[in-house]
């Protein structure tokens, strides 16, 4: 009973996390009208999280290995709660950039350290389960996120991000109250090791690259969609089912890579998203697209628990604490994200959007490839 009741205390935690860091999108034109952003200015605003999320990836993971996993998640939660507050009742432009880049800050320290605290109670050979049971929160999160964006353009971001800081203050309450193990003294010596061991890498680049074709998608599906006459409604739509069947297939997925091997529903995802990413581009219909992003998306959700896995055990092999693996798993994510984002997307504008891509569909079919003859 312990393991499920901290299960559910840390996916609420990551679905608070991501809610936060999902709710800006419908705000967006609203900030740009009120400051008179450009779009760079906008991609900062937006941008700043994963800014965050990457600068204390490392740090995040030395504080729950040295300082110990509980005092980290409520340092992040702690951090998630002011930056919530400051997002808010912020009323000049780089107070909002500070409060997103600060709450990229807090949630490296409640990923790396929520994450480790569950598989540090879990038996091994539920690793994958309860891994994905807060993914899949995660990625519930974004289905709430734009509706609280949404109210707080009704009714005035101080109510709603005042009502987040508030939750995030209320989950301090039982994180405090559940044990755990103390901090212990970092070999940073070992963790410099395990960077160079080729199974870690393999498990950051296997999380990298969902990340990667995620950034691409997210600016390149709902532009299509907008260009062959999707109204925003169908477009939110298409984001909301997405979204929905990966909360549910996520935990399935664990659950399967912990009795199969992790590679088998990543190889399964690497050929699907391979040959859904060169078909997407292809049509000239709006529910078509819809219906092949949200193939796509379901493919790369193949991916994330088993590699968040992957590196779990592999850092646990190198002797190094769990903390470590999220904090990997953290800089992919941002770095595929921001790669996505930006490189993606520029690729698009000098080219085509098929040679976006066709760059995203070509990596992983090299992976594969790599990954065929592999051990499960």
């Amino acid at each position: 009973m312990t393991v499920r009741r901290l299960v559910l205390l840390v996916s609420a935690i990551t679905l608070l996390d991501v809610a936060f860091f999902a709710a800006v999108a419908p705000l967006l034109p609203h900030y740009v009208d009120e400051f008179g952003l450009s779009k760079s200015a906008a991609g900062i605003l937006t941008g700043a999280y994963a800014a965050g999320n990457l600068v204390a990836a490392i740090p995040a993971g030395w504080l729950a290995a040295r300082w110990g996993v509980k005092p980290t998640t409520l340092a992040g939660l702690a951090g998630l709660a002011v930056s919530s507050l400051v997002f808010g009742f912020a009323q000049e432009i780089w107070l909002l950039d500070t409060a997103r880049f600060t709450q990229g800050l807090a949630s490296s320290c409640t990923w790396a350290a929520g994450f480790a605290w569950v598989v540090e109670r879990a038996p091994a050979g539920r690793r994958g389960e309860v891994i994905g049971t807060p993914l899949a929160a995660a990625v519930a999160g974004t289905l709430v996120g734009p509706v609280l964006g949404t109210a707080a353009d009704a009714v005035g971001p101080e109510i709603v991000f005042a009502g987040v800081a508030v939750v995030a203050v209320a989950l301090m309450v039982p994180a405090s109250r559940e044990p755990a193990a103390p901090g212990e003294p970092a070999d940073l010596q070992r963790v410099v090791a395990a960077t160079r061991m080729g199974a870690v890498r393999l498990g950051v680049w296997l999380v990298v690259l969902p990340a990667l074709a995620s950034g691409v998608l997210n600016v390149l599906v709902p532009l299509r969609l907008d260009a062959l006459g999707a109204a925003s409604v169908a477009i939110g739509g298409t984001y909301l089912v997405a979204a929905a069947l990966e909360t549910i297939v996520n935990p399935f997925v664990g659950r399967f890579s912990d009795r199969r091997g992790r590679l088998v529903p990543i190889r399964f995802g690497l050929v699907a998203a391979a040959a859904l990413l060169v078909t997407l581009p292809i049509p000239d219909s709006a529910p078509l697209v819809a219906v092949l992003f949200v193939c796509t998306a379901l493919s790369t959700a193949a991916f994330w628990t088993p590699a968040m896995a992957l590196l779990s055990d592999e850092v646990e092999h190198a002797r190094v604490h769990q903390a470590y693996a999220f904090a990997f798993t953290n800089i992919a994510w941002s770095v595929g994200q921001l790669a996505g984002n930006g490189g993606g997307s520029a690729i698009a504008e000098a080219t085509a959007d098929w040679v976006s891509y066709g760059a995203v569909a070509v990596l992983f079919a090299l992976t594969f490839a790599r990954l065929r003859r592999r051990p499960a």
